[in-house]
């Protein structure tokens, strides 16, 4: 078997298993998310976090590490679709790592102020005081704990971490890291039993400067280490402290990789020899433990690895989970050089007779999961998991995984970190992903991000067309999607070209049929980068066949907020396009945003108004998406705020009979409307937070309306794309 190089039938078979899954089969659907700043309302701070998670031996409370707020953290989940603040301890210094044993949590504390003088410290807490009850000085600075199966001892990779401003963060950087043992009674470790392995000299790579990462022990008590930096394993017996084996990690030969932040998904390039430097590890059985590629040193092989404890390697994904995550338009083409999707955070479970593996991608934010077969891995599904997945807690006597999300973007305006629930359910087909792609004749993924405008063909019922905004600003795309299939297929993929090439600086935000066979689409302006504003006639293949620039009087008082959609009414020389402006622009009055026609035909232009909603304090509202059918324009209105703070994403309806554009520039008549559906119950279906970005409305051949969300390019997102149906649109 060849292991350093894709087979085309691997990505195949994975393709079938995500979009064909058996009726038989069990899935992960997510049941809960808990904000952990809820654990924190008297503390102040911009960011929160969760990284590592485990729970108490009963699994009814989650534990978490928080080193940004400098604590743990507790969850209530008696009832898992509904967990409740458990409390948090502040600690003194970062916390690492959390373990249970009894009613104790152990938590690895990092204190060090001196890069070469590392410190810190193993604290216990009481869980059921919330109380911390002693420390154990580690002599250096900690990352991950393990416990061994009965609870009677503990491991401690000290990384002794590197200092990533000095020298560009090359090893060596002394001091070297180490595994430190303690003996555990009654869940509380003996600090005098403390006794170090010593790691240096045995990798190849930067040997002197050993940095241990994870760590994790089998049945046997022997402990599995990685050292990331090093791209090296080591097997340590857990009771003697002996060093019983140690092999490098190894690397691959990637074919057919995106590898350039260049504004477009091109599965064309190559590395040879990728490092692995693996993050978590974690043992299959008493033999064979798998690894997280993370490579966030010098490698990265962006996949996953099956080595045997004597070192052979007995299985390696390569990019196909890579691929998987490009077809569920989780790709981070934003900074794919060569991490790619970033596996990190892996988790091992036994649920019923089956062991399962998960594998958390930092930058996808996505959870691939698999079943172990003794041999190559079955892909199962993939669920999506806030943004940067670090934390991975399986607890199968509860039939349940947990994430812990360590990325808070809300100062930003975006979602705060989450711990998020899913549960194992007898189902035919998981919850997610809603929407994906197919793979091309080579082998390679449709890759997609970003859907910002819907169209439905004309005639064939479930058959839609979308367009991708500016994050893949060089390829403007229309994508045909299948909604007939569950989840919706995208089927095809045509670059917006101009002159046989891809048509650079569009942020295409609108898209509807031409009735010719082709399709007008509207870009989003943005004068300061360069990007006009305006319409673009393509044909059948994607060619940009007219190009229609907004008029000066329009353009007079441009914002960077402008079409959002675009819809069209009528045939022939009667056609007329309907473009949707998103916000207020420098000539409307507050609380007033222009629907704004145009008559290909003639040229002429017209505009109306439409009044917003009032925004919440610190809010905005506008438009995302116009669709005409039959009597009426159908106008999907939203605020900008996500999760708890979303309040408005609703779509709405103006009588055709009242778009009569006026002069632009002139008073403008102002359309009524009528609430047709509020989409925040859709948005909280799949009980992750609410997506703030509902972009793009279409209503098919039969009358039913498909609704589709912009997941940002997986840019401080969480990436996931809802797409559903409303129904017969009446």
């Amino acid at each position: 078997m060849n292991k350093s190089v894709l087979l085309t039938a691997i990505a195949a078979g994975l393709l079938a298993s995500a979009a064909v899954p058996a009726s038989a089969q069990s899935y992960f659907n997510r049941i809960a998310s808990f904000p952990v700043a809820l654990n924190t309302p008297d503390i102040e701070a911009e960011e929160n976090s969760a990284e590592i998670i485990t729970a108490t031996e009963d699994g009814m409370t989650l534990v978490y590490s928080n080193a940004l707020l400098g604590g743990v953290g507790f969850i209530d989940i008696t009832d898992p679709a509904n967990p409740q603040p458990g409390g948090f301890v502040e600690l003194e210094g970062g916390p690492t790592s959390v373990s249970v044993i009894g009613n104790k949590a152990l938590v690895s504390v990092d204190t060090t102020e001196d890069f070469t003088a590392p410190t810190g410290y193993l604290a216990v807490v009481d869980i059921e005081t919330l109380e911390v009850e002693s420390e154990c000085d580690l002599g250096g600075q900690p990352d991950a704990i393990a416990k061994n199966a009965d609870g009677s001892l503990i491991a401690i990779s000290m990384e002794n971490q590197r200092d990533e401003d000095l020298n560009d963060g090359v090893i060596p950087q002394l001091p070297s890291g180490n595994v430190t043992f303690l003996d555990v009674s009654e869940g509380t470790p003996d600090c005098g039993s403390l006794r170090v392995t010593e790691l240096a000299g045995l990798a190849e790579v930067a040997g002197e400067d050993a940095e241990p990462e994870y760590t994790d022990f089998n049945s046997a008590n022997e402990l599995a280490v990685t050292l990331q930096e090093n791209n090296h394993i080591v097997i340590i017996d857990g009771e003697s402290g002996e060093v019983i084996n140690h092999f490098s990690a190894g690397s691959t030969d990637l074919a057919n990789i995106d590898i350039d932040d260049d504004g477009r998904l091109s599965f064309t390039d190559s590395i040879e020899g990728a490092l692995r430097e693996p993050d978590a590890i974690q043992w299959l059985d008493d033999d064979r433990f798998v690894i997280a590629n993370e490579g966030d040193y010098e490698g990265g092989s962006r996949g996953f690895t099956i080595f045997s404890k004597d070192g052979t390697e007995l299985y390696e994904s390569g990019p196909s989970m890579e691929y998987i995550s490009a077809q569920l338009g989780h790709y981070p083409e934003g900074r794919s050089d060569n991490k790619g999707i970033e596996p990190e955070g892996m988790e091992v479970g036994v649920f019923g007779d089956e062991t399962l593996i998960f594998v958390n991608q930092e930058r996808a934010s996505l959870v691939a999961i698999y079943r172990d077969t003794g041999a190559e891995p079955e892909y199962i599904q993939s669920i999506p998991s806030g943004i940067g997945p670090e934390g991975a807690l399986a607890i199968p006597e509860r039939n349940l995984y947990v994430t812990a999300n360590e990325t808070d973007v809300s100062a930003d305006g975006g979602a705060p970190a989450h711990v998020m629930i899913f549960e194992r359910q007898d189902v035919e087909t998981p919850d997610y992903p809603q929407i994906m792609s197919a793979m091309n004749e080579d082998g390679t993924p449709i890759g997609w991000v970003a859907l910002s405008g819907l169209v439905a063909d004309a005639e064939e019922a479930g058959k839609l067309y979308a367009v991708n905004d500016s994050y893949l600003s060089m390829m403007p795309t229309i994508y045909t999607i299948d909604a007939t299939q569950s989840p919706a297929m995208i089927t095809e993929a045509r670059l917006v070209t101009r002159d046989g090439a891809a048509a650079e600086g569009l942020d295409l935000e609108g898209i509807t049929l031409d009735g010719e066979g082709g399709f007008w689409v509207a870009s989003e302006g943005d004068t300061e980068d360069g990007i006009q504003h305006a319409l673009y006639r393509v044909d059948a293949e994607g060619a940009i066949i007219e190009e229609v620039m907004f008029p000066e009087a329009l353009l007079a008082n441009e914002t960077r907020s402008a079409a959002e959609g675009i819809s069209a009414v009528g045939e022939g020389d009667d056609m007329v396009l309907w473009i949707a402006i998103q916000r207020e622009w420098g000539d409307d009055p507050e609380g007033m945003v222009k629907l704004v026609s145009f008559q290909p035909s003639t040229g002429e232009w017209g505009a109306v108004h439409y009044p917003l909603e009032t925004p919440a304090e610190g809010a905005w509202v506008g438009l995302s998406e116009i669709t005409i059918a039959g009597d009426y324009a159908y106008i999907v209105e939203r605020d900008n705020q996500i999760a708890a703070n979303a309040q408005l994403k609703k779509l709405y309806r103006v009588p055709l009979a009242e778009m009569v554009g006026a002069e632009i520039g002139s008073e403008l008549p102002v359309v009524t409307k009528e609430e047709v559906r509020d989409f925040i119950p859709d948005l909280k279906a799949l009980n992750g937070y609410v997506l703030d970005k509902v972009e793009g409305f279409a209503i098919d051949a039969s009358g039913e309306g498909w609704v589709v969300t912009d997941n940002d390019g997986v840019d401080d997102s969480s990436g996931e794309t809802n797409f559903w149906s409303i129904g017969t649109v009446e």
